[in-house]
């Protein structure tokens, strides 16, 4: 009950943290290509040039899928360095 925080450290495997860093390279070679081919389908626009839910919801897709890419490359390279 004296403990102000926990202090203690998770250590995870050297493999898990390669295959973080493959999965982590591999969303952010994929999703961005995706998003290039997203802009240019005729879907993206209306007649009026405006985004269609068809491109928001890619929008949204790519983009949390870039950020967990981020985030899952972050916990491999701390899974490295140990």
């Amino acid at each position: 009950m004296g403990e102000t925080g926990d202090t203690r450290r998770v250590e995870i495997p050297v493999v898990w943290s390669v295959v973080l860093l493959v999965a982590a390279v591999w969303n952010l070679v994929v999703w961005p290509r995706f998003w290039r081919r997203v802009t240019t389908d005729p879907r993206a626009r209306d007649a009026a040039g405006r985004p269609t839910r068809f491109y928001t919801v890619h929008a949204v897709l790519v983009g949390v899928s870039v950020v967990l890419a981020v985030l899952v490359g972050v916990v491999g390279v701390l899974g490295l360095l140990g």
